[in-house]
């Protein structure tokens, strides 16, 4: 009798233990767990197009003004280091053909509005995790709109699929919010057909334009 007694209370410590073990690795898986999953920035922007062309019939290269927007983006955390962003911004821009046969060409302004996705890695540079430099690469797709065609008949600039890479850094004010630095490059080129039908009868001009756009932005942002 005493044999089972002493074997039941071996049994009911095993279990106990065992049952502290579960509970405590759920709670370490918990806690590991425990980060805030969503992050959203509000940035204020400077565009400036590295911007190039080569332009058929009258040749000259192409001048684009820069921009001072604002943009807004979401943040997704897979795990603490890994993440996607979809950053939101539009840009109006001035456009110029210069140096060309015909001299310069005022070609009008042009809205941009360039989505873009990237997917990024964190590093964490303390235990408190104040600072977080972070790199990214991604796509966007460039979407031109609200075309002003200044001193020719029209201007028609073909959407365009391009590439992103970013760099960038959030400082933590408290665990929810935090100041921001972030700069990106995009590779982005369009084709465009300017219509200069009303300064000679029938002249259509085909241009590749590379705009590249540096994008440096300042903002602040919350987890949650």
């Amino acid at each position: 009798m005493r044999k089972i007694v002493f074997a039941l209370m071996a049994m009911s410590l095993m279990t106990v233990n065992f049952v502290n073990a579960q509970d405590n690795e759920t709670k370490e898986e918990s806690k590991s767990n425990e980060f805030k999953r969503w992050q959203v920035r509000l940035r204020a922007v400077g565009v400036a197009p590295d911007e190039s062309a080569k332009i058929g019939i009258i040749d000259g290269d192409v001048a684009i003004s820069n921009a001072l927007i604002p943009e807004l983006d979401f943040t997704y955390f897979f795990t603490e280091h890994f993440a996607a962003e979809l950053i939101l911004g539009t840009a109006k821009h001035d456009v110029q053909a210069i140096n060309t046969l015909a001299g310069d060409v005022n070609l009008g302004s042009v809205w941009l509005l360039p989505p873009t996705l990237t997917a990024q890695y964190h590093f964490y540079t303390s235990d408190q995790k104040v600072f977080k430099p972070y790199i990214g690469a991604g796509v966007n797709y460039t979407l031109f709109y609200n075309v002003k065609s200044g001193d020719v008949a029209g201007v028609d600039y073909d959407n365009a699929l391009g590439y992103a890479a970013q760099v960038g850094f959030d400082l933590m004010l408290d665990d929810t919010f935090f100041i921001n630095f972030d700069a990106k490059r995009l590779f982005l080129s369009t084709d465009v057909t300017v219509d200069a039908s009303n300064l000679a009868p029938g002249l259509s001009i085909p241009a590749e334009v590379d705009i590249n756009p540096w994008l440096i932005g300042v903002g602040v942002g919350m987890k949650f």
